[in-house]
């Protein structure tokens, strides 16, 4: 008997060697077009992944049952940051140490050396994908996707490239953009250090970042701080540095931090930004790309920042400057990719515009439908509390070029025809000359983040179908990247199509430990997908992953994975019983039991259809479930069995049929879920019958307004209840089920369907009281 792995790979192959979920250009069936998520190649396939992934592949597999022509592609988010970084630590390299094309080189052949395997663990998951439809983010169609829309944002005037304050990772040695932040809490010291006024006088400032001295621009007070208003105007002289910098008034000074007095340094903080904006104020840097000190620093020049703290710390003790050390937990942003502590730099950077146009991106989300509803608050949270537009260029070698030059003498911005698309502005030159004249040019450096190409997923679809499908249908993800790829790519498409790219978001939560902590590698608790499947197989993990509703956490629990072993085990059993027992074939006559028995499978597909449709996944399994182990299992199947085994051969034959249709129905609302399990138990009984290559290529079952009768309902609900009372008597006084019951007491009448509560509960008399 093969295994749930050998099953699995069984249909996989099959799968894909009969083109199941191959998108049909010619089908004229409605289309229901999914934007994948693409995973990036820098990371292994994780828990996380298995739950949100199956969440999406369940709703498109219904889809796809209701009769829709699938648009389904798989993407791999290559390119960028995180796979430069993934490269260098795995060839044990320095892109910054090798020359820039042989970097590019290394990092596109080891990721078409991964990438093969890499897909293969979202197959594994059984996700019905059309794997042919496939692009990677750093792939040339792609690229020329990506250039073609940059070249158009450049046109509408909604990208720009400027020299400002920008986030910066001194580690990674690049700009990085508001979403890439996360926060941290860490310990630190509140230094209370005094200040020579220029006339004579102290001042105490009491600042976390006594490195930043160097660049204080000036002293600010609140103007309503009656202790300090005889201070606005003065001077002051910085402890160490001596330079002269005046004390302003601003109501953003928070009177009850600290000493209720701040220096302003360009740039510690947003807040410095603002002030250096609107205060006019000089720019100091002292702290350079790579997080060291710059000369501005003097003595310290060359130190890393942390170092420079300790020595000008030790310098001011040393002038009796520091009154007061304070221990604190301070939250400061760190880089999501690294952890490293976020700088705030002045650099020449891309931006697109996403300020000015706030309103609108809140609008266009609320013409998405979200599940579930109340994550949109976290969306317009985010957008209300951008304070930055979006730094798109990034200081590094593997990413999509900006197709852009600068003339070397009138420095104009030089654009490349569409038709030209991708280039590399590093290896090619312009075709023409500049309008001043001029045949020289600079190339640009720069890459593109990563996201701004990932959010314009649904324009790198369209360019692979060469159709015009937005708004798309689906987008699934998780709940971490709203502020990211689901933002931007709403951002995107505002600015390429006036429209949402998609009609519905379905957000996963994340996946927790058994005991509800977050996954970590420092804490041993991560759970590779690939581990779960070789013990219980997919299916089993995917039962486990619908167990939570969407947009909620989900623990990791193994019990739940052996409850999906066991369902599928049970499935398989029942099938395998009732196999020499189905016929396709309606009988002239259905019986009373039959006749009730649809009846109730079909206010559950009412329900199931319902539930699906409403992406309540977990409550979709939960009715099916129900029905399978009570009302077929328990019920059904010990009902019909001394028909089947009797001589009468017109109850025989209804029982049949109906064994035929309810079992068909019940594995194909169980499908979506576990369709491994669906595709085995369809191949083995049912193609023959129903010549569809595949259960995933039939259609769901529908609800029948017509099948319902109140009164066979009631009599048949009454017959159940007997049953149960008299399994329970039975099984009270320790007897075989099969043991005779010599009379049993009933206060309603069951009309047809005493003989089965008769035989089934073996029953000699039945009396009506």
């Amino acid at each position: 008997m093969e295994n749930s792995q050998e099953i699995e790979k069984k249909w996989q192959k099959y799968w894909e060697e009969n083109n199941i979920y191959k998108y049909d250009e010619t089908s004229q069936e409605e289309i229901y077009s999914v934007d994948t998520p693409p995973p990036t190649m820098s990371g292994k396939m994780h828990i996380g992944h298995a739950s949100s992934y199956t969440h999406e592949d369940v709703v498109v597999r219904y889809e796809r049952m209701k009769g829709k022509n699938i648009i389904f592609p798989f993407g791999t988010d290559d390119n960028g940051l995180p796979t430069e970084k993934f490269i260098e630590k795995e060839k044990n390299v320095s892109s910054q140490k090798m020359e820039r094309t042989a970097f590019i080189d290394l990092c596109n052949k080891t990721l078409d050396e991964l990438r093969p395997q890499f897909i293969q663990n979202w197959k594994d998951i059984g996700i019905s994908a059309d794997f042919n439809l496939k692009y990677s983010t750093i792939d040339k169609e792609s690229q020329k996707v990506s250039q073609k829309y940059f070249l158009d944002l450049l046109k509408k005037g909604l990208a720009y490239k400027k020299e400002s304050p920008i986030l910066w990772c001194p580690l990674c040695g690049t700009a990085v953009a508001q979403a890439e932040l996360e926060d941290k809490n860490i310990p630190s010291v509140f230094y209370s250090i005094n200040f020579d006024l220029k006339d004579g006088g102290q001042i105490t400032i009491a600042t976390t970042r006594p490195e930043l001295l160097s660049s204080c621009s000036a002293i600010f007070v609140n103007s309503e701080d009656e202790r300090y208003k005889n201070l606005v105007g003065k001077k002051v002289i910085t402890p160490i540095f001596k330079d002269e910098v005046e004390i302003l008034a601003d109501d953003k000074v928070d009177k009850e931090k600290g000493t209720g007095i701040v220096m302003c340094c360009t740039f510690g903080d947003t807040t410095d930004i603002e002030w250096y904006m609107s205060h006019n104020l000089e720019l100091k840097t002292s702290i350079s790309k790579y997080g060291k000190m710059t000369d501005l620093a003097l003595e310290f020049a060359g130190l890393k920042t942390k170092e420079a703290r300790e020595k000008i710390i030790q310098k001011l003790k040393e002038q009796n400057r520091v009154v007061e050390e304070k221990s604190i937990e301070h939250l400061v942003n760190v880089h999501e990719r690294c952890g490293t502590e976020i700088e705030i730099l002045s650099t020449s950077q891309w931006f697109i515009k996403l300020l000015e146009n706030k309103d609108k991106f809140i609008e266009r989300g609320k013409e998405i439908k979200w599940t579930p509803e109340h994550l949109i608050h976290r969306y317009e949270n985010w957008i209300n509390n951008l304070k930055w537009d979006w730094c798109i260029s990034r200081q590094r070698f593997f990413g999509i070029p900006f197709p852009v030059w600068y003339c070397e003498k009138c420095g104009k911005i030089i654009t490349p025809n569409e038709n030209d698309l991708p280039i590399d502005p590093m290896n090619q030159k312009p075709k023409e000359k500049c309008s001043c004249g001029s045949d020289s040019f600079i190339p640009e450096k720069d890459v593109m983040d990563t996201w701004a190409t990932s959010s314009i997923t649904p324009q790198i679809l369209e360019n692979l179908i060469n159709k015009k499908i937005t708004p798309l249908n689906l987008r699934g993800q998780a709940h971490d990247i709203i502020s990211t790829w689901l933002f931007y790519t709403v951002a995107r498409n505002e600015y390429i199509n006036k429209e949402i790219p998609w009609k519905e978001i379905l957000i996963s939560g994340f996946v927790l430990d058994s005991k509800g902590e977050k996954m970590s590698k420092s804490k041993g608790n991560i759970v590779e997908p690939k581990t779960v499947i070789e013990k219980y197989g997919a299916d089993a993990l995917r039962y486990w992953a619908t167990n939570t509703g969407l947009g909620k956490d989900i623990k990791y629990d193994e019990n739940e994975l052996k409850n999906g072993k066991k369902l599928i085990t049970k499935i398989t059993n029942a099938c395998n019983f009732a196999s020499k027992n189905l016929k396709k074939e309606a009988p002239s006559n259905l019986y009373i039991l039959d006749k009730y028995f649809f009846i109730k499978l079909n206010k559950v597909v009412k329900e199931v259809n319902d539930l699906y449709s409403k992406r309540e996944i977990s409550q979709a399994k939960t009715v099916i479930e129900k029905f399978f182990w009570s009302n077929f299992c328990d019920n059904y199947l010990e009902l019909s069995k001394w028909r089947i085994y009797g001589e009468d051969n017109e109850n025989k034959e209804s029982a049949k049929y109906t064994l035929y249709k309810s079992i068909l129905c019940i594995i194909k609302m169980f499908a979506p879920i576990i369709p491994f399990t669906a595709e085995e138990i369809y191949q083995n009984y049912f193609i023959n019958t129903e010549k569809t290559n595949s259960i995933h290529l039939t259609k769901f079952p529908k609800f029948n307004e017509k099948l319902a009768d109140d009164d066979i309902e009631k009599k048949g609900d009454l017959m159940i209840k007997y049953l149960e009372e008299t399994r329970k008597i039975k099984s009270e006084k320790g007897l075989s089920q099969k043991t005779e019951i010599n009379e049993l007491k009933i206060s309603e009448d069951l009309g047809e369907f005493e003989k089965d509560l008769k035989e089934t509960g073996n029953i000699k008399n039945i009396i009506k009281e």
